[in-house]
């Protein structure tokens, strides 16, 4: 019962408790799962009609728990993007070289390009698969929990990495988070999910009000405003005794 369109140079947040639907509607924008009913369309045609190749120029995604591919350095993981645009041979061009390093110095990972990406840190992995999905350069971009594992200063980075790419890129962006403040910071727009329901859809100031948060996570939630800034920022409140 979700309609959802993501508009080019646009940050969609999806947000919502466990178990809303958060999940299920990106494997049905990515095309591995088809609705039940109704259309998924992505660039105006339907995935249905589309091979996995040819989705997979268009749309990259971070799935929300990939184990990294073991044997592989965290440039031939980069590499692996290229995937989609390479003939049978998988020969990389001059233009496959330049998209793996935008893409690792996007993620600062340059410095552990050569290193095995199965003897990174859990944060360092999780950047090398948002490098894969950029070297890709996939027009739409879909990201379930991307700061997982990641540190402050590393969260904040990545997400600069993404709104820079949106803007620049002109990309239509999906990202799944559990972290108000970081959908507060940087989405354009918000989809509010329970239950497989879209409660809302709109900007921050419009969904994430106290009362539409309260209903869909079940639990209270101090909504404050930054002075230096204006962003709204959320902090849980323990349940009285």
């Amino acid at each position: 019962g979700i309609s959802l369109s993501v508009r080019r140079g646009e940050l969609c947040a999806v947000l919502g408790p466990n178990g809303a639907g958060k999940s299920t509607l990106v494997r049905i924008i990515s095309g591995a799962l088809p609705p039940v009913a109704g259309e998924a369309l992505l660039l105006g045609e339907p995935l249905r009609s589309l091979d996995r190749r040819a989705i997979a120029r268009r749309l990259a995604v971070v799935p929300q728990a990939a184990p990294p591919p073991l044997g592989f350095t965290v440039r031939e993981v980069v590499q692996m993007g290229r995937a989609p645009h390479q003939g049978a041979w998988m020969r990389a061009t001059a233009r496959d070289d330049e998209a793996v390093q935008r893409a690792l110095a996007a993620c600062e990972l340059e410095g552990l390009a050569d290193r095995p990406v199965a003897e990174l840190s859990g944060g360092e992995q999780r950047r090398a698969a948002i490098a894969r999905a950029l070297a890709q350069e996939a027009e739409v971009l879909v990201l379930d929990e991307p700061g997982a594992h990641l540190d402050v200063r590393h969260s904040i980075d990545l997400y600069e990495v993404v709104r820079r790419e949106v803007a620049e890129r002109r990309l239509a962006c999906v990202a799944v988070l559990h972290d108000l403040n970081a959908a507060a910071q940087y989405a354009d727009r918000v989809a509010l999910l329970k239950g497989g329901r879209l409660l809302a859809c709109g900007t921050v100031e419009e969904v994430m009000t106290y009362r539409r948060l309260k209903d869909a996570f079940e639990a209270e939630l101090y909504v404050g405003v930054n002075e230096l800034d204006n962003k709204r920022y959320f902090l849980p409140v323990r349940p009285a005794r």
